[in-house]
């Protein structure tokens, strides 16, 4: 049977962040931001323990103790509170409180005192590696745990709010993630991918059109804007949007009003939009192919997902999960070896989550072992990586064993080195190529131009020679 952990917190964010962990860890959570709340669930519900705050919404948290110990005696109870006074720490001790936190905590240790408190009783989660709880995202690095704090922000709110990273990351799981669990998750949830469109399509795509609007418009079409009436439109690779109709996007956006194509009369609309994009909108916007006022009007609230290589802690519990989807897929079941996962966390994953779920199902499907192993996983990545990487890893093989033999590094060093051996050809032949231009050549790098200019200060690369090729 799953142990049942009371959640008692007012703070949304923190209390997403606790709630994940604990059902990533196999509780099942019931979440409260009241003294009230806290007093019902205990009157219906027997739990394992309770994780509280001390300030909530209608009382001290701890002052009242005495209560929760006369519904449930043996309830180890864990305190987590802001004010990190010693007064406060010494109130919960006097309370005989099982763990005392002062925010902010370490997630981790919290998890594990959970644990020790709920086997102290007897307790403990049942087996589900891979839960996600009820959320479409899985992870709890720090970094994603900064995601969930700024999803938590916008829930309750309409403000626009731009999802930027890299492809794979998982940018529409945050769109839908903020729907869900936002003001609007009775309404439609409409995903538009303006990269997949073509240019003269895009604007009666979004806007809609009216029949006789164009060649082959026999009937009106009602577009994105109007079905996501009541809910939330997505505006996924934003950075792709043709000129005309990031213009007309900027007016419905500011009036809450489109019109569609060829037609006469404005129609109001009612939908939040949240768009998302892998490109620089900052250096599109410097060479003119993104509306800079455009930019600001949906940047209300960023949100920035880590790439993978970024969460590396996140790598093993994503396996798990997939290889669980897998298996409800109707796909064999299997296990993952740690010393597979080790491997997984030292893989690029230039592909992000993307690859990594398209490298479990394959693995569901191929392996010949119901446990995946290292020696499982190498197999497969020479098997379906394409012939011109491999030409490309025994030139750079050739050229590392060269360097090593030749420039003889000092322990403790050679990654240092190594990497500021090579970047600094690598940033000047691109600057070469754009002639000096540093937009250019971050654009070209996949950084951004601050980053280009600490590089070249590091560096000691002079922009001026290679701007004019000498």
């Amino acid at each position: 049977m799953t142990a049942r952990i009371l959640l008692v917190e007012d703070d949304e964010a923190i209390a997403l962040i606790v709630k994940t962990m604990l059902e990533d860890s196999g509780y099942a959570v019931a979440h409260t931001a009241s003294v009230a709340g806290r007093d019902a669930l205990l009157k219906d519900e027997t739990f394992a323990v309770m994780v509280t705050d001390i300030r909530l919404t209608d009382g001290d948290g701890l002052s009242d103790i005495d209560r929760v110990r006369g519904m449930q005696p043996d309830l180890p109870i864990i305190v987590v509170s802001a004010q990190n006074s010693l007064d406060t720490a010494i109130r919960a001790s006097e309370h005989g409180v099982f763990e005392y936190f002062p925010k902010p905590f370490d997630i981790d240790e919290l998890g594990k005192a959970v644990e020790q408190a709920a086997r102290s009783r007897g307790t403990s989660p049942s087996v589900s590696e891979s839960s996600d709880g009820n959320l479409p995202l899985i992870g709890r690095s720090a970094p994603m745990q900064q995601v969930y704090r700024m999803i938590t922000r916008v829930l309750r709110n309409d403000l626009s709010v731009l999802i930027t990273g890299e492809s794979g990351t998982g940018k529409e799981l945050v769109a839908e993630a903020i729907h869900q669990f936002g003001n609007r998750k009775s309404g439609p949830f409409i995903a538009v991918n303006c990269a997949a469109i073509p240019h003269d399509l895009i604007e009666s795509e979004l806007f809609g059109h009216e029949r006789g609007a164009f060649t082959g418009a026999v009937a009106q079409a009602i577009g994105k804007f109007e079905q996501a009436n009541g809910g939330t439109l997505f505006l996924d690779e934003i950075g792709d949007m043709p000129a005309d109709a990031q213009t007309r996007l900027l007016r419905a956006l500011q009036s809450s009003r489109i019109r569609r194509v060829g037609g006469r009369h404005d129609v109001a609309v009612d939908a939040r939009v949240i768009a998302a994009t892998n490109r620089d909108l900052g250096s599109l916007i410097e060479t003119g192919q993104f509306r800079e006022d455009l930019f600001y009007r949906l940047n209300v609230i960023p949100i920035h997902l880590p790439a993978l290589r970024e969460r590396r802690e996140d790598i093993g519990t994503l396996a798990r999960h997939f290889l669980s989807l897998a298996e409800k897929e109707g796909l064999p079941r299997r296990q993952i070896a740690p010393a597979a996962v080790e491997l997984l966390e030292e893989m690029e994953w230039r592909g992000n989550v993307r690859e990594l779920r398209n490298l479990m199902f394959r693995l569901a499907v191929t392996a010949r072992e119901d446990v995946v192993d290292q020696g499982t996983i190498r197999e497969l990545r020479v098997a379906s990586a394409p012939s011109r990487a491999s030409d490309a890893d025994n030139g750079f093989d050739t050229l590392i064993a060269q360097w090593l033999r030749d420039a003889k590094p000092s322990g403790g060093n050679i990654h240092r080195d190594l990497l500021r051996e090579f970047e600094k050809p690598l940033i000047e032949r691109i600057l070469v190529q754009t002639e000096g231009n540093q937009v250019q050549a971050a654009r070209l790098l996949g950084i951004n131009r601050n980053t280009l200019r600490k590089k070249l200060s590091e560096l000691a690369i002079d922009v001026g020679r290679l701007a004019s090729g000498r």
